[in-house]
C-alpha cells in the first residue's frame, strides 16, 4: 500500500482510543476497572477552588486575580467562541485554529515551560505561572513548601562561647526567651506557677519570665496583651497557658549545613543577658561551628511528645559519641586541653587556697578534702590529685601521652608521658589531647560507655570548669621568646639548610647534564620534582627536630603543641 500522512486532531485520538476494548486496554497494562486509554486525554478540565488560586485585594476597589484564574479565564472565553462557530457552521480552517488555539492555552495552563513552543503571556507581558511551575524545582511546592519550609517557634542569631555552661546548656538571649513560648496545660501542680506567669503576662518585671495567650479548652484563644480584666485571666484545669521560655526548657539547637545528625541537637535553655546564643566550647566540633560570625538556628517543640523524643534522642550527651565511626565527637578542646596538660604535669603543685577554690567548680563533690601530697612545709596538693577528683570512680585507663619517646622502658616514665588511671584515680602521665580529646578508646569514650552519657557530660563539664579557673590562676602567655632560638640550634639550622640548597643545586646540574635517571613511571621534569621536594622535606623535619630537641619544656608554644590544644611539629 501507498504511505500517505494525516493529521491527527486530538478529537480523532480519542475516538482511536476509545475504540481499544477492555481486553486489549488491560493487555496494555490498564485496568479498565480505573483508568481507560481514552482518558489519558483531556475533554473536561477540572477547575481549583478559590484557595488554590486566591485573588488579593490591594484596596476596597481593585481586585487582581491569580494567574491561574486568568488562564481559566481564557480558556473559557475561547472555549465559547468555538462553541459559537461550530453552532453558526464556520469553515472547517477557522474551526481547526480556534482548536489549537484551545489547546495552547489548556497547555499554558498546565506548563508554560515547555521548550520550542511560544511562552502564553498574560496582558501584562509576563508568562503564566502555570501548574507545573508551581510544582517543580527546588522553590517549588514539593522542595520549597513540604520538603522543607520557614517555621514558627524558632529563633536564629549569632553564636558566641561559653566555658562556664555545661555542653548540653544553650544560653539564651532574654529577648529571644521573652519571644517563643511552650503550651503548658494547667493541672493541680503548676496552677500556682501558671497563675504568676499569666499575671506577669507579656512583658514580664525584670529577671522573670511571663505568658501570651491562654486557650481555653473550647480553643478561644486570649491575648495577655489586651486583657483588662483580672477575672478574665482565671485559669481552670485543662486550659493551657503559651508561656514563655524557662531556663532548662528542652530546645533543638542547629548550625547549617546540617551534615550529620550531630548537626542538630537538644539543648537545654539558660537565659543570659546580651544578643547570643552562647554554648560551651566543646560543641562547637560537631557543629562546626567558630566563633566569627557564624549564626545558629533555636527550634522550641510545641508538644510533651516532641520533648520526651529531644530529651531521649537528641541530647547533647547522647550524642557525644557517634555510630559513624563509633568515636566520641565531644572531647576536650582549646584552653581547658591546655590547662589540663599543665595541670597535670609532675611538677604542678596546688597551695590550699587555690585548691578550696578549685573544689568549689566541681559540682558532686563530696566535701572531702584529699589529703596533701606534701606537707612540710606548707601543704601541697598535685593537679593530679585534683583531676581524679573529676574522674568516675570505676575508670581503668592506660594510655602514652603525644610526645612519649619509643625509647622509654614500660612504667618507668622520665617525662612522665604515661597515663595510669586506676578506679578513677590519676597515678601517673600527663593528660594531653590523645587521652581527653574525640579519639576512639580516649577518657571520654571510656566513661560514655562504662558510665553512661551523664556522667560523660559531667566529666566534660568539670574538666573544663576547673581546667579553666586553673590555668586562669596559673597564667599562660605567649611571648616573642617563646619563638627565638638559641645561638647553637641556629647555627645548626643553617647547616642543615645549606646542605639541603647545595643538595638540590646538585640535582640542578645533573638534570641540565642529561645525567639524571628518570625514576620508573615518571618523566624527568617529574622526577626532578620529586627529588627536590624530598630532599627540601627532609631538611624541612632534621631543622624541625633540631629546634624541637632545643626548646625546653617551659616554651609554651610547645606545650600547645604537646597538649594538642593548637599548632603543629612545624609551627
Amino acid at each position: 500500500g501507498t504511505m500517505e500522512e494525516q493529521e491527527l486532531s486530538a478529537e480523532r485520538v480519542v475516538q482511536i482510543l476509545k475504540g481499544i476494548s477492555d481486553e486489549d486496554a488491560f493487555a496494555l497494562g490498564m485496568d479498565p476497572k480505573w483508568v481507560r486509554p481514552e482518558w489519558l486525554v483531556l475533554t473536561v478540565m477540572p477547575v481549583p477552588p478559590p484557595p488554590v488560586r486566591p485573588s488579593v485585594s490591594s484596596d476596597a476597589s481593585t481586585r487582581s486575580e491569580d494567574d491561574l484564574t486568568h488562564a481559566f479565564a481564557k480558556i473559557l472565553k475561547i472555549s465559547h467562541q468555538l462553541k459559537e462557530l461550530i453552532k453558526r457552521g464556520a469553515q472547517a480552517h477557522q474551526i481547526g485554529d480556534f482548536v489549537q488555539l484551545l489547546q495552547f492555552q489548556v497547555n499554558t495552563y498546565l506548563d508554560n515551560s515547555v521548550t520550542g513552543q511560544p511562552r502564553g503571556l498574560l496582558r501584562s507581558g509576563r508568562p503564566v505561572k502555570s501548574i507545573a511551575q508551581r510544582l517543580k524545582t527546588k522553590e517549588g511546592r514539593v522542595r520549597g513548601n513540604l520538603m522543607g519550609k520557614r517555621v514558627d517557634f524558632s529563633a536564629r542569631t549569632v553564636i558566641s562561647g561559653d566555658a562556664n555552661i555545661g555542653i548540653d546548656q544553650l544560653g539564651v538571649p532574654w529577648s529571644i526567651a521573652l519571644n517563643l513560648t511552650f503550651p503548658e496545660t494547667v493541672t493541680p501542680y503548676n496552677l500556682e506557677k501558671l497563675t504568676r506567669l499569666v499575671e506577669n503576662g507579656p512583658h514580664p518585671p525584670p529577671g522573670e519570665t511571663g505568658a501570651k495567650y491562654i486557650i481555653r479548652e473550647d480553643g478561644q484563644r486570649l491575648d495577655l496583651r489586651y486583657l483588662k480584666k483580672s477575672s478574665d485571666r482565671h485559669l481552670e484545669y485543662g486550659y493551657k497557658v503559651e508561656r514563655h521560655l524557662q531556663n532548662g526548657d528542652v530546645v533543638l539547637f542547629n548550625r547549617q549545613p546540617s551534615l550529620h545528625k550531630m548537626s542538630i541537637m537538644g539543648h537545654r535553655v539558660k537565659i543570659m543577658p546580651y544578643s547570643t546564643f552562647r554554648l560551651n566550647l566543646a560543641v562547637t566540633s560537631p557543629y562546626n561551628a567558630d566563633f566569627d560570625g557564624d549564626e545558629m538556628n533555636m527550634h522550641v517543640p510545641q508538644t510533651l511528645e516532641t520533648r520526651a523524643e529531644t530529651i531521649e534522642l537528641m541530647m547533647v550527651p547522647k550524642m557525644i559519641v557517634s555510630p559513624q565511626a563509633n568515636k566520641p565527637v565531644i572531647g576536650i578542646v582549646q584552653d581547658s586541653l591546655l590547662g589540663t596538660r599543665i595541670m597535670t604535669k609532675r611538677d604542678s603543685f596546688l597551695t590550699k587556697e587555690l585548691l578550696m577554690n578549685l573544689l568549689m567548680w566541681i559540682e558532686h563533690w563530696d566535701g572531702k578534702v584529699p589529703t596533701p601530697a606534701v606537707l612540710k612545709p606548707v601543704p601541697l596538693w598535685t593537679g593530679k590529685q585534683v583531676f581524679s577528683l573529676i574522674i568516675p570512680p570505676g575508670i581503668n585507663y592506660e594510655r602514652k601521652s603525644g610526645w612519649h619517646p619509643d625509647a622509654d622502658q614500660k612504667d618507668m616514665s622520665p617525662g612522665d608521658t604515661q597515663v595510669k588511671i586506676e578506679n578513677g584515680e590519676l597515678l601517673t602521665g600527663t593528660l594531653c589531647k590523645k587521652s581527653l580529646g574525640s579519639s576512639a578508646g580516649g577518657l571520654v569514650h571510656v566513661i560514655w560507655m562504662d558510665h553512661g552519657p551523664n556522667q560523660a557530660r559531667l566529666f566534660l563539664n568539670h574538666v573544663q570548669t576547673v581546667a579553666c579557673y586553673w590555668l586562669l590562676q596559673h597564667g599562660f602567655t605567649v611571648g616573642i621568646g617563646d619563638t627565638v632560638a638559641d645561638e647553637a640550634t641556629m647555627l645548626e639550622i643553617n647547616n642543615i639548610i645549606s646542605l639541603a640548597k647545595r643538595e638540590v643545586q646538585d640535582l640542578i646540574d645533573d638534570a641540565q647534564n642529561g645525567k639524571l635517571e628518570p625514576q620508573p613511571g615518571r618523566t624527568l621534569v617529574e622526577t626532578f620534582e620529586a627529588k627536590v621536594n624530598a630532599s627540601l622535606n627532609k631538611a624541612r623535619d632534621r631543622a624541625g627536630k633540631n629546634a624541637q630537641a632545643s626548646i625546653s619544656d617551659l616554651n609554651n608554644v610547645k606545650v600547645m603543641v604537646t597538649g594538642g590544644s593548637k599548632g603543629s611539629f612545624i609551627n
